[in-house]
């Protein structure tokens, strides 16, 4: 697989990822176009792997949970193929749930966002996470337990 078909295929699902991981469309476009700019500097490497989009999903976490912004006049917009969406039944209340959700999560350390994103959003395993975030399975179970914590505290407050 060359770098253009591996970015052809995956482009929407990595933005879609790091959407989730930063809860801003923008900031998420730019830590893709990071991301994808050091994975086709290191392309030998990532196709070498056994999974290279387990291998770039690493590099992209790393690079959110480290991330400082540089230089706007490096970057170049990268898309992917929008997804069709259903339109929800009740759009003012999807809204206020999803800001609702979106406001908890951002108050999560990034590493417990990412530890969450990894396992109800990419729906992945615990040894998968810990790869992933280059940490322990424990620390995964860890920072996940926390941050659901965190989470169902902040509900209960609502409530």
């Amino acid at each position: 697989m060359t770098y253009e078909e591996f970015a052809d295929t995956r482009l929407g699902a990595l933005l879609r990822y790091a959407v989730m991981l930063t809860g801003d469309p923008h900031q998420a476009q730019d830590l893709v176009q990071d991301t994808m700019v050091r994975v086709q500097l290191n392309w030998r490497r990532v196709a070498r792997s056994d999974v290279p989009e387990r291998y770039v999903r690493r590099m992209l976490t790393n690079q959110y949970v480290d991330w400082r912004r540089g230089s706007w006049a490096r970057r170049v917009l990268l898309r992917g193929e929008p997804d069709e969406v259903s339109a929800p039944t009740d759009h003012a209340q999807s809204a206020v749930d999803r800001d609702e959700v979106w406001s908890w999560l951002s108050r999560l350390p990034r590493r417990q966002r990412a530890a969450l994103v990894l396992r109800y959003y990419e729906d992945l395993p615990d040894a998968e996470i810990a790869e992933i975030l280059g940490c322990a399975v424990g620390t995964v179970r860890s920072c996940i337990s926390r941050a659901l914590a965190t989470l169902r505290a902040e509900y209960v407050e609502v409530c």
